[in-house]
C-alpha cells in the first residue's frame, strides 16, 4: 500500500505561491489545537492511569499532550453495551463515572488542565496555557430513552452526543450492526436532537447509519458533526462519510472531523487486518482470559496485546494518508468545515509519525507541505470547531 501516491491526492489544495514559507511549528504553537475525540477516560477508570504524568504506553497525557501543542480535548464518555447495556442503570453509572473522572482532571490538577464548556473557555484556558478538557457521549446509551437526560448531561459538561456507537438503539441506527441497515431516528430520536439544538449540544454522526445521518441533517436547526470519521470515497467502509454526505454537513453549518485509525484512512488496511486477527484471536483470547479485573480491564488488555501485534504485521500509514482525507473534504465543502479527531486510545494502531498527541506538530508540517496557507491550518486544527461551537450555542 502505498502512502504518497493516494487517489485523494489529486484533489489537494494548489500550492501556496508566498515567498517565504511559514515556520510549521511557530505556527503550531500559534493555533488553538482540538482533538474532537480520545477515548482515554475509559484507561483513567479501568486502569488507574494517571494521565497527568508521561506514561509508557498508549497515545495521550499531559505531557506528551503539551508536547504536541494540544489546547483541547473531547474526552469520548463511551459505554459498552456488551459489558454494560444499551440502556438502564448500568449504562447510565459507566458513563456518570467516566464523566466524574475527567472532571476531577481540572479540580485536581488546575495547574494542567481546566474544565471548559465553550468556544470562549477554550480559547480563555489555551491563552493561559493550560488544556481545556471537554466531554462527548459516544452513543446514547446513557440516554436511558429519557429525554431529560440530555439535560442532564449538558450541565455535566457534555457537549456533544452521538445517537449510536456499534449498538442500534431503539431510536437510532448504528453503522456497525444489521438492524441500523434499515433504521433511523424514531420521534424520540428526533427529540434528542431538538432537545440538544436548544441546549446548545453538538450533535453528532460518527457511527451512526446512513439513513439516521440524514435523519439528523433533516431534523437538526444546528450544525452537525463527524467527530472522527473518514471520506468513504478513499476508504470503502461504513464508519466513513460519502461525498454527498460530507456536502449535507457542511450545508448544517458542520465540520468532519478526520480519524487517524489505519483502518478507516488507509485503502487495504481494513482487508489487510482481517487476515492478521485471524492468526492472532486465539492468543488475545488466552489473554483476556488471564488478565484480572472486569471485562471492561480485560478487553483493555486484549486491545494492548493487539496494538503490539498490529505494529509488527500490519503496513505503515502516515500523516500523508490522514491529510489526503483532509483533502476530500476540502475539495468537496470548503477548508471550514474540516477538523481533527484521532480517536486515541480508543485504537489498536495509528499512523506512524501521528503515534501520540506529542506527534502533532507532524500534521501541521503536512498540511503545509501541501499549500493550505497559515489560516488554512488554523481553521483545520481548531478554528473551524470554536466556530460551530459558536453557532451551536449562540456565543
Amino acid at each position: 500500500m502505498t502512502e504518497q501516491n493516494s487517489p485523494a491526492n489529486s484533489d489537494a489544495p494548489p500550492q501556496s505561491t508566498t515567498d517565504s514559507a511559514p515556520d510549521p511549528l511557530a505556527l503550531h504553537r500559534r493555533a488553538i489545537l482540538i482533538d474532537m475525540h480520545a477515548d482515554t477516560v475509559q484507561r483513567v477508570v479501568d486502569e488507574g492511569a494517571d494521565i497527568n504524568a508521561r506514561l509508557a504506553d498508549g497515545h495521550l497525557d499531559a505531557v506528551r499532550a503539551r508536547e504536541g501543542g494540544l489546547d483541547a480535548q473531547f474526552f469520548s464518555i463511551w459505554v459498552e453495551p456488551e459489558y454494560f447495556g444499551a440502556g438502564g442503570s448500568r449504562a447510565v453509572e459507566r458513563a456518570d463515572a467516566q464523566i466524574a473522572a475527567v472532571r476531577a482532571l481540572a479540580e485536581e490538577r488546575p495547574d494542567i488542565w481546566r474544565q471548559a464548556g465553550s468556544a470562549a473557555d477554550i480559547r480563555r484556558i489555551a491563552g493561559e496555557g493550560k488544556i481545556a478538557t471537554l466531554m462527548g457521549l459516544e452513543g446514547g446509551y446513557a440516554i436511558d430513552e429519557r429525554i431529560e437526560n440530555v439535560e442532564k448531561y449538558f450541565r455535566l459538561g457534555v457537549r456533544y452526543l452521538s445517537a449510536a456507537w456499534t449498538v442500534s438503539l431503539p431510536w437510532a441506527g448504528s453503522s456497525g450492526d444489521e438492524v441500523g441497515a434499515t433504521r433511523g431516528l424514531n420521534d424520540f430520536g428526533r427529540r434528542v436532537v431538538r432537545e440538544m439544538n436548544r441546549l446548545g449540544m453538538m450533535v453528532d454522526v460518527s457511527h451512526v447509519s446512513d439513513k439516521t445521518f440524514w435523519d439528523i441533517v433533516e431534523t437538526s436547526a444546528k450544525p452537525v458533526i463527524a467527530t472522527h470519521s473518514g471520506a468513504r470515497a478513499i476508504v470503502d467502509h461504513p464508519r466513513n462519510l460519502t461525498d454527498e454526505q460530507i456536502v449535507a454537513l457542511a450545508g448544517t453549518g458542520g465540520a468532519c472531523c478526520v480519524v487517524f485509525y489505519p483502518a478507516f484512512v488507509e485503502p487495504g488496511w481494513k482487508e489487510a487486518q482481517k487476515k492478521v486477527d485471524a492468526e492472532i484471536n486465539d492468543a488475545l483470547d488466552e489473554v483476556a482470559r488471564l488478565a484480572p479485573g472486569s471485562p471492561s480491564q480485560k478487553k483493555l488488555a486484549r486491545d494492548r496485546a493487539r496494538a503490539a501485534e498490529y505494529a509488527r504485521r500490519m503496513p505503515p500509514t502516515s500523516a500523508a494518508r490522514v491529510c489526503d482525507h483532509i483533502d476530500r473534504v476540502v475539495r468537496l465543502a470548503g477548508v471550514g468545515h474540516v477538523g481533527i479527531g484521532s480517536d486515541f486510545d480508543g485504537i489498536q494502531a495509528t499512523p506512524r509519525d501521528l503515534a501520540s498527541v506529542a506527534d502533532y506538530p507532524n500534521l501541521t508540517r503536512e498540511l503545509l507541505r501541501r499549500g493550505y496557507t497559515e489560516s488554512d491550518v488554523e481553521n483545520i486544527l481548531g478554528g473551524n470547531i470554536l466556530r460551530v461551537m459558536e453557532q451551536t450555542q449562540g456565543d
